[in-house]
């Protein structure tokens, strides 16, 4: 008897210990993830079939796949009236110290861990780039800067103003603030009005010609304020949010004599097991795809949608044939000048930026977030020692450029950490490339070629704005906030082609010939776009041509980037297209 007595207890007390584990757990998860309809992707109980719409089961009336810029706004709208379910594939952004903070904004594009907020790439130009991998998306690892776009960029993607209008504020309400304008800014800004970037149109969201301050995501504590705070706005009944969900195909009915449509998808949570989630039997439920410009035509063709012979070449199962998914992919070159400083000055994202009449963009930047010694820091995939060159394939590299970036790394000066640099970045490139999969495994970047300055025209603008920027820091407003003489172009550009910047080799004229310069300098600002445009894999409602209940809301339908920075306009067109969906689907009874 009293053993039998010992035995109910220690099982009792099993179970108390378990619902403790359980609690602390739960704890852990809602301080992490602040809302309570966010959870990790392996609390889902899987449905089992596509016949799943029935009532033992749990269908969604959408289905967004890329909690991002787009995804988060779009998923607190629909929610308003329907059923959602979010995927990401990445974590939350809320405790992470390197997502919410200013000062470690280069350390969170750094960090090469599987768990990174961020994924880096670099494309077969041998510009190394990265990709989102949080909630919240771009809006987690950008440099901040927000605005909107010009009114023929909306014009010509037929969308209707006057919602586009109401869906910017939604937006601007909750995460966009007006920055303190840095010393740095606040030279740049003068300097930019000296060359005659005029007339000075002071703080405003608005593009519009000359020099302007625009909004920022970053509070004047230097906190970032991502879209992930946008589901505060989304009713928790009808969402819920999985991270750490990577979504590897949506899944189709293919019934024959009958367009493909979607029924749901197939992912697999943290620990590596698989799922599937499914639609309700209502024709207007639909899978929304918004992983981005790389995301959404790589997770397309892995489910079956795309260029046959890349299909086929893969011995991917085909859905539906469309020669155009990956390709038009365009990123707005940058190039950078470099201005070394004799003392330190204060951190600065972009603020300022002066929108000229020649096709360029002139911004700039300062400062940096670590301590006096990070220079012997870890630098991510810039880092010699890490042994990530080796694996790179840019169609230029070759041992000696290897042999000459090692060197690089290894003798970058010290002032590279104080000063700044004046950014000129190509507005409505010409140049475009193609992106095609490796390999079947989601979790791998897709090869991706951008053709930067493919197109002559493209190299005349980036030439015209080398020169404007030389121009801005050799002003007498520039040269006086710095304390030093007017350095020579040759003596600027010559500073920029020794900074570890890109994986392409220098060439010896480099700071003779600017359109060299340009050349072997091109960097990026994260502003990739195309994959899947408009009429041509998608119609003017975002739906994907040739298919049933499956729609594109992202920077992949671009074919040129909004304005001087996307991410206002794409967290506007997350807003904007939840608020289309609900108006044609429910009338006025939509209430937004």
């Amino acid at each position: 008897m009293a053993a039998f007595v010992g035995a109910v207890k220690l099982f009792i007390s099993l179970v108390l210990w378990l619902n403790t584990l359980s609690s602390i757990q739960g704890a852990r998860d809602f301080y992490e993830f602040q809302y309570p309809f966010i959870k990790r992707a392996s609390s889902f109980s899987s449905s089992s079939s596509f016949s799943s719409s029935s009532n033992d089961e749990v269908t969604y009336d959408y289905i967004i796949v890329g909690g991002g810029t787009a995804g988060c706004p779009l998923a607190a709208t629909l929610s308003q009236n329907f059923s959602v379910l979010v995927l990401e594939r990445g974590g939350v952004p809320f405790s992470n110290a390197n997502v919410s903070f200013l000062r470690n904004f280069h350390i969170a594009l750094a960090d090469t861990s599987p768990t990174s907020a961020s994924q880096p790439f670099v494309s077969t130009d041998g510009v190394i780039n990265a990709r989102a991998r949080v909630l919240g998306g771009g809006t987690c690892i950008n440099a901040g800067f927000y605005t909107r776009a010009n009114s023929d960029f909306i014009r010509r993607v037929g969308w209707d103003a006057r919602l586009v209008n109401e869906s910017y504020p939604w937006v601007e309400k909750q995460i966009v603030h007006q920055p303190k304008l840095a010393p740095w800014q606040d030279a740049f800004k003068d300097s930019l009005l000296d060359v005659g970037v005029s007339p000075y149109n002071g703080f405003t969201y608005d593009h519009i010609y000359g020099t302007k301050v625009g909004g920022t995501i970053f509070d004047r504590f230097g906190r970032r304020h991502t879209a992930a705070e946008l589901l505060a706005s989304a009713n928790p009944k009808m969402l819920t949010v999985l991270v750490y969900a990577t979504v590897q195909k949506v899944l189709f009915d293919k019934s024959a004599g009958k367009r493909p449509k979607a029924m749901g998808v197939m992912f697999k949570d943290e620990n590596g097991n698989q799922h599937q989630a499914f639609l309700t039997n209502n024709r207007r439920s639909e899978v929304i795809l918004s992983c981005g410009a790389i995301g959404t035509p790589q997770l397309l063709m892995l489910s079956g949608i795309g260029p046959k012979a890349e299909l086929q070449r893969l011995n991917i199962s085909m859905v539906l044939h469309n020669e155009f998914v990956g390709k038009g992919m365009a990123d707005n070159p940058m190039n950078s000048v470099f201005v070394p400083m004799t003392r330190s000055v204060e951190q600065s994202l972009i603020q300022t930026v002066g929108i000229t009449k020649m096709g360029v963009y002139i911004e700039a930047s300062s400062g940096f977030g670590q301590s006096q010694d990070s220079i012997h820091c870890h630098h991510g995939l810039l880092s010699a020692e890490i042994g990530q060159l080796s694996t790179v394939p840019p169609k230029q590299r070759t041992r000696q450029a290897i042999e000459e970036f090692v060197k690089r790394k290894r003798d970058l000066p010290r002032e590279a950490f104080k000063g700044g640099f004046i950014l000129e970045k190509i507005a409505m490139p010409l140049s475009t490339g193609h992106l095609n999969l490796i390999n079947t495994n989601i979790d791998n970047n897709p090869s991706v070629t951008f053709n930067y300055f493919g197109h002559p025209r493209d190299l005349r603008r980036c030439v015209n704005g080398i020169r404007m920027a030389a121009k801005v820091i050799q002003s007498d407003r520039f040269t006086n906030f710095a304390k030093c003489d007017k350095p020579t172009v040759e003596k600027l550009l010559n500073m920029s082609v020794k900074a570890n910047i890109n994986l392409i080799p220098k060439h010896t004229n480099d700071t003779k010939s600017l359109e060299q310069f340009c050349k072997d300098t091109v960097i990026t600002i994260w502003h990739y776009h195309g994959g899947c445009h408009v009429g041509k894999v998608v119609d003017p409602n975002h739906k994907v041509l040739g298919t049933r209940r499956l729609r594109i809301v992202d920077g992949s339908t671009f074919s040129e980037s909004p304005g001087t920075n996307p991410q206002g306009t794409v967290l506007m067109m997350g807003r904007y297209m939840g608020v289309k969906i609900l108006r044609r689907r429910l009338g006025k009874a939509a209430g937004v």
